[in-house]
């Protein structure tokens, strides 16, 4: 329970730092509202009683005062009603507000460059964490610390109540309310942390197994998996209904337990009563109040069960989320290099998911150099852009670089105008800037042919553009971006030989002072360099200069246009 409550105290914290003051009035509000509830059923079985035994004579009748009961039931009444819509509109605005917040935090995390190359990896996680994870978050505030907090009152507000009655009684009450009804809340929530974490990671496993079949089907139907995946989607299907069956029958127990402990106490507050009366102590109307404010007072903890069945699956997103809440694990900062360089590396060990791809590497480049990064898939080129980039941190070594744009082998666009896609790199760029940067990647005649030229809309992925001319408005972006390093993972993959030369000029003549690192296969990618690495298993293998021997010959060895 200590973990459970250490993985909960920072999002506690950030809910009380977003809307303090709103929750701390919510909670106040619903104390309120339970309060008002009790006192008016107590005081409406006092006023009832004591009325009819009020009017068994006329003299009694006569001096009752009716008055003074009914205006406190009243009150009592409207209070409640007041309480309970305020408590709703507070408590609820407020958690959704603080889950706003929550999800704004996380996106801001998750555009961190190494958070985004980690998350895109697995997209149906990062969708899982926005929309499951956060959601189960609000079960935090209302279904688990303000029943709480309103159950340990309920049980004072019984004690001090029931103790005008009889002392004794009144003790034994809020005893009996502590023990059974807390310490059911507290058992159905530890029997609860293990099917609904088992819940949680079921959930995820089909929506994830569900978006892969769905986005992946050609894929799968080509290799002879579809009915593979549909097994799994089927396996993981069954273990939510296991988990779903499992919550059910411990909700089922734990209901049958408080509806007995509540019966137990109403009973017992009845023998007491009806045993205080006969003695005296107290009259039928007394009798009648005890009973009803025991009655009133079960409704808080029934309110607890929810939030104790809730339990596992907010303490599986908290785990999950908390992480991404503390700043100083986003940033992954940036190291200038020394004067005239563009970066440098020094015996840098890096890599995915803890893996090393790059193994004591030691490179630099001078400011206004332009570097090629040659050899087979796999041997870390990618990967050393995205050091350089910063989208990954080094396990080892040091990283110095300048401020980079990249363009990477995945071409990620939207769905949005060709103008809105373009702007993503300069949201202040005129339309005759766009059409330049357009111009320097051979694009602008393709897209002045589209039927609303700059206005036109793609589709999702930039849907209506062939491959070529995608990877061309990415590569016009890049060029929009005012950074002194460009790094290019295969800059004209998939484009012909001729607008490749053409694309590969204007990009040379657009580069002016800045440094360029291109990771290529291509000769006519690495010809544009003015010095060539060759990696092979992770470390430098060869380096060469231009106008040298042994750049002629890296260059023989890539793939000709």
């Amino acid at each position: 329970m200590m973990r459970s409550l250490k993985t909960l105290l920072p999002l506690i914290g950030l809910f009380w730092r977003e809307r303090g003051a709103s929750l701390a009035l919510g909670a106040g509000l619903s104390v309120l509202a339970m309060l008002a509830g009790g006192g008016l059923l107590g005081l409406s079985g006092w006023f009832i009683t004591a009325s009819a035994f009020a009017g068994l004579t006329v003299a009694t009748a006569m001096v009752f005062d009716v008055f003074a009961p009914s205006a406190g039931i009243r009150m009592l009444a409207i209070g409640r009603t007041a309480a309970r819509y305020g408590e709703r509109l507070v408590t609820h605005d407020a958690t959704l507000r603080v889950l706003a917040a929550l999800r704004e935090r996380l996106f801001r995390g998750w555009a961190e460059p190494a958070a985004a190359a980690a998350m895109i990896r697995r997209p149906a996680n990062l969708l899982f964490r926005l929309t499951n994870d956060v959601d189960a978050l609000d079960s935090l505030y209302l279904r688990v610390l303000v029943p709480a907090a309103v159950a340990v009152l309920a049980a004072i507000a019984v004690t001090i109540a029931l103790s005008f009655i009889d002392p004794w009684l009144g003790v034994a009450a809020g005893a009996w309310l502590v023990a059974l009804c807390l310490g059911l809340s507290f058992v159905a929530g530890r029997l609860a942390l293990k099917p609904g974490r088992r819940r949680a990671h079921a959930m995820e496993a089909l929506r994830a197994r569900a978006i892969d079949l769905v986005a992946g089907q050609t894929d799968l139907a080509m290799v002879g998996q579809l009915q593979a995946q549909r097994a799994a989607i089927a396996e993981a299907d069954e273990r939510l209904a296991r988990a779903d069956n499992d919550l059910n029958r411990i909700d089922s127990a734990v209901a049958a337990g408080f509806s007995l402990g509540s019966t137990m106490l109403m009973t017992a507050t009845l023998l007491a009563a009806a045993l205080l009366a006969k003695q005296g102590t107290i009259g039928a109307p007394a009798a009648a109040f005890a009973l009803l404010i025991a009655f009133a007072a079960t409704e808080p903890f029934a309110a607890m069960r929810r939030g104790a069945l809730d339990l596992g699956r907010t303490l599986v997103a908290a785990r999950r989320i908390a992480p991404r809440l503390n700043p100083a694990a986003v940033p992954l900062g940036r190291v200038e290099p020394q004067p005239g360089y563009a970066f440098q590396l020094a015996e840098v060990v890096a890599g995915h998911d803890g893996a090393p791809v790059l193994k004591d590497v030691s490179l630099s480049l001078s400011a206004g150099e332009r570097l090629a990064i040659v050899g087979q898939s796999g041997v870390g080129k990618s990967t050393l852009l995205a050091l350089l980039a910063g989208e990954i941190a080094a396990a080892g070594g040091s990283v110095a670089s300048l401020p980079a744009a990249t363009l990477t082998q995945r071409t990620e666009l939207f769905q949005d105008t060709v103008r809105g896609n373009l702007k993503l790199a300069d949201p202040h760029a005129a339309d005759n800037k766009l059409r330049g940067a357009l111009a320097m990647a051979g694009l602008l005649d393709d897209v002045e042919a589209l039927p609303h030229g700059l206005s036109t809309r793609l589709g999702e992925g930039g849907g209506g553009l062939s491959g070529g001319q995608l990877r061309r408005l990415a590569l016009a972006r890049l060029l929009l971006r005012d950074t002194p390093l460009w790094l290019l993972d295969e800059p004209t993959e998939g484009l012909d030989a001729t607008t490749a030369r053409a694309v590969l000029a204007r990009l040379a003549s657009a580069a002016d002072a800045r440094s360029i690192v291109i990771a290529t296969h291509i000769r006519r990618e690495a010809a544009l360099a003015d010095h060539i690495v060759l990696l092979d298993d992770g470390r430098i293998a060869a380096s060469a200069r231009r106008d040298t021997p042994e750049f002629d010959m890296l260059l023989d060895r890539l793939r000709p246009d």
